[in-house]
């Protein structure tokens, strides 16, 4: 009895111990890992990245565009082969891109801590097939950059870290209005106010004060952005054959200090923004082409000075031709500072732009983009004679229906040397920015009239005025896909008058050219896609 009693425990605890050890080896339901969690703090498209409380969107786009008659992103023929029309331009120029951004946002106590960064990953050709210009060709080159074949390269924009109301980085400077620009159009050339769409390197803080209320300040390098060119006027063939010199600009020696205030309204936006901007030489002596010598440092240099510029911007929104509907304008006035009027997404641009003539070989437009002049010595300019530069430029933006819209938009720049073009002669000195120019122009353009010579060719003025008009029809057959066709008409006001037998740049031959106004007309197509 015993026995079979103990038989029988044993049995009972060796199938609990079988059922302990069976019920340990199924498999248990792990918690799901939210590998992906959606952020609503910011907006749309933004996720946290897992593990942290850190949220992050991914977005971008692909663009196509494609220019007849001009340059990558619109730009007009103004300069270069393009202004010549001569046969090694290319009668239209593609570029493809995918711009990749990423934009970072953490809650603290300070308030969000932000970084941002675009790059963009583009083919396109150049525009030129001129084996005298190194753009055109590998040399000078890495040969799978650029035009090559399975080539292109990656530009930077945007990459910036906002903290605390402080941005730091490459960021749009305090001073730009929100639509850089591109108040509605899609060229990156439009004229006539300071644009740095793709970012300057900077410092800058934004008070929020108030009921739509911001005053921002900043100090931003100028070395990429805000410089176009400083000419001594006293180097060997200081002024060639397009009527633009070598840059004598010294090196970057301060930031340039920006501000603006702002107003943001339902109704749109007022906005005015201020730049002091330094300007320097390098040399009172220079080689030919602005390179030194080793009598550039015991030759002195000009004193540096300080130019700036202003600008007044205004949006207005819900005008009554149209839901969405807006009107943006900005004017601008600069001393020694050209960049902030003759701007575009790239460098300042000078125009050498060739046409048809009834009096001479062809007529021939100049336009020398610079901040300032000098020519040293007793009888020169006494330092840096500033350039002033002034320009306004806005857009009329409707929405047809929900797929179809259009802008209207236009600009007028002007650029002015101080002084007359005379004052070069009879051992008066050349005191001021004109009559500095028009004696070294004179060098490589004979026929200049001057004081008491009626048989001069041509009057000399470097003066300039550009004007640019346009529209365009966009249309969206759904949301994020855009295609866009712009027309832009650019006319150069040029000041010379008469004509000078000169040695024009290869491929033109020396011959007598007639200083004329010019005029030219692009149409540019984009096809764009927003992620």
């Amino acid at each position: 009895m015993i026995t079979a009693r103990t038989l029988i425990l044993s049995s009972a605890a060796g199938l609990m111990a079988l059922s302990g050890a069976q019920a340990a080896d199924l498999p248990v339901k792990a918690k799901a890992v939210e590998y992906v969690r959606v952020c609503s703090l910011y907006g749309a498209g933004f996720f946290f990245i897992p593990g942290t409380d850190t949220c992050i969107k991914i977005g971008g786009y692909l663009r196509v565009d494609t220019t007849f008659n001009g340059g990558a992103h619109g730009a007009p023929a103004w300069s270069g082969d393009f202004g010549q029309q001569n046969r090694y331009a290319d009668y239209f120029v593609s570029r493809s891109r995918i711009a990749l951004t990423v934009d970072t946002r953490t809650a603290t106590e300070y308030g969000v801590v932000r970084t941002f960064g675009q790059g963009d990953f583009q083919f396109n050709n150049f525009g030129t097939s001129n084996p005298s210009n190194s753009i055109g060709t590998a040399t000078g080159l890495n040969a799978n950059l650029l035009s090559t074949a399975g080539g292109g390269y990656v530009a930077v924009e945007y990459v910036f870290i906002q903290f605390a109301g402080f941005t730091f980085g490459k960021s749009a400077s305090a001073y730009a209005t929100p639509w850089q620009g591109f108040p509605g159009n899609i060229t990156s050339n439009l004229l006539g106010g300071q644009n740095t769409d793709t970012g300057v390197n900077n410092i800058q803080y934004t008070a929020e004060l108030g009921n739509g209320v911001s005053a921002s300040i900043g100090l931003d390098d100028p070395t990429v952005w805000d410089r176009t060119a400083v000419y001594n006027l006293s180097i060997p063939s200081a002024i060639g054959a397009n009527g633009t010199g070598s840059n004598a600009y010294a090196g970057t020696h301060a930031p340039d200090i920006v501000g603006r205030i702002r107003v943001d309204q339902a109704w749109g936006l007022f906005q005015v923004s201020a730049a002091a901007h330094e300007i320097s030489g390098s040399y009172n002596t220079l080689g030919a082409g602005g390179v030194p010598t080793a009598f550039s440092e015991i030759s002195g240099h000009p004193e540096t000075k300080w130019g700036g510029a202003v600008m007044a911007a205004l949006q207005i929104k819900n005008i009554p031709t149209g839901a969405g509907d807006d009107i943006k304008i900005d004017a601008s006035y600069a001393k020694g500072a050209t960049k902030y009027v003759i701007a575009t997404s790239g460098t300042s641009p000078s125009f050498a732009m060739f046409s048809g003539s009834d009096s001479a070989y062809q007529s021939v437009g100049f336009g020398a983009t610079t901040d300032g002049v000098y020519m040293p010595g007793a009888l020169g300019t006494g330092g840096i004679a500033l350039t002033t530069a002034w320009g306004i430029r806005g857009a009329f933006n409707h929405n047809w229906d929900p797929y179809w819209s259009s802008s209207l938009f236009g600009s007028y720049s002007a650029v002015r040397y101080d002084g007359g073009a005379n004052d070069n002669l009879l051992g008066a000195g050349t005191t001021s920015a004109k009559g500095a120019y028009c004696a070294a122009f004179n060098l490589s353009h004979p026929g200049q009239a001057l004081a008491g010579n009626a048989a001069g060719n041509y009057t000399c003025n470097p003066d300039f005025n550009v004007s640019q008009l346009g529209a365009n029809l966009r249309w969206t057959p759904v949301k994020n896909l855009t295609f866009t066709g712009e027309v832009q008409w650019f006319h150069l006001d040029q000041k010379m008058s008469g004509s000078s037998v000169f040695t024009a740049t290869a491929p033109k031959p020396s011959a007598l050219y007639q200083f004329k106004d010019q005029d030219t007309v692009l149409l540019q197509i984009r096809a764009q896609r927003n992620f």
